[in-house]
């Protein structure tokens, strides 16, 4: 009688899990006939934050993460009932001269008795931009103002162990860009213009769950992430990026138990149901040695720039440094840092 409620959950899970892989083969079959291009802003949001996380090609939705977990699936961080609080700040050198900085912070009252709380910060810095505007001129325009234009993301997180397998995790968000201020035409070219500061805020919602299945480590998790209503900056509405994503992770050297005190080796596999791109999986990889040193690559597929990433990892004391490289196509390259502290 004692396992009723773990198996009605676990019920419940695959439910959703089976459910969700009907979506992603059902759209999967007409992603290339139907292009799903630019059909959402706030684009910040979709980007990986963490060096580990990035270097494992976002691969994350059932792997525990630290304080970066509210950036991926917060139900990761459920079981982790051993640390009192974790800390992580991020740095990613982002394409195109943009910089991504974010920031997690969680704490664990009692030993996570009462579930785990978090919080959450991105800051996106797009550089200078030249403005523009339609002129009656012979060049037909004319420069304004330099403006900088910007994004910011504050979450609060909260994730629980509703059993000794099965784990859910939320976050609210308050998320916002602005593009800076722009003279704006009023009535035919050449004649006033009037100026406007173009800024937008929205309230967004992550949520997710965990299964741990008790066969070695397998894992299976989905989250669901920028879930949030319509805004405009004028008459145009857009959504955020509204990602969908389901996971399996497994370490294989459970099937190797004679190396398991030493060596790690994690596999994770994600198939991603994006609004504002086709449907893609994501694969990652991390070899651990002694719980100190970590070598880590991924790989998303079906995408025109990105490919493999590849990264590494140092833990010692509490502290955390990460690292990732990930080439970009066109666009050269990017980087990632992350440095931690936990209790």
């Amino acid at each position: 009688m004692s396992n009723g409620p773990e198996v009605s959950l676990m019920k419940i899970n695959t439910i959703v899990i089976v459910f969700l892989l009907c979506i992603f083969s059902v759209t999967g079959l007409h992603a290339e006939k139907y292009l799903k291009l630019a059909q959402t802003g706030f684009q910040f949001l979709s980007v990986d934050t963490d060096a580990r996380g990035a270097s494992m090609a976002g691969a994350m939705t059932t792997l525990d993460n630290s304080a970066s977990s509210f950036f991926y699936n917060p139900a990761t961080l459920s079981h982790s009932t051993t640390l009192s609080m974790q800390l992580q700040v991020n740095y990613n050198s982002w394409i195109a001269g943009i910089s991504h900085n974010s920031a997690s912070l969680t704490i664990a009252p009692s030993g996570g008795r009462y579930g785990i709380f978090g919080f959450s910060w991105q800051y996106t810095d797009y550089g200078e931009i030249q403005g523009a505007m339609p002129f009656d001129n012979n060049q037909g325009y004319i420069l304004t103002e330099k403006f900088n234009p910007s994004a910011l993301s504050l979450g609060i997180g909260y994730s629980k162990a509703l059993s000794s397998k099965f784990g859910v995790g939320a976050q609210l968000k308050y998320v916002g860009q602005q593009l800076g201020n722009h003279l704006v035409q009023i009535g035919q070219v050449g004649d006033s213009v009037n100026t406007k500061l173009y800024k937008e805020f929205a309230v967004a919602f992550d949520f997710g769950t965990i299964y741990y299945t008790g066969w070695k480590s397998l894992a299976f998790g989905m989250s669901v992430r920028n879930f949030s209503n319509e805004i405009a900056y004028e008459s145009e509405s857009f959504q955020l990026p509204l990602t969908f994503s389901i996971g399996v992770s497994m370490d294989l050297i459970d099937f190797v138990p004679e190396f398991s005190k030493y060596h790690k080796l994690l596999i994770s596999m994600d198939a991603v149901h994006p609004r504002s791109y086709p449907e893609y999986i994501k694969t990652g990889l991390e070899y651990g040695f002694n719980n100190l040193l970590f070598f880590r690559m991924g790989y998303v597929s079906n995408q025109s720039e990105r490919g493999t990433t590849f990264g590494f990892g140092i833990k010692k004391m509490g502290l955390i440094f990460d690292y990732c490289y990930m080439p970009f196509g066109i666009f050269d390259q990017t980087q990632n840092f992350t440095l931690g502290f936990s209790l």
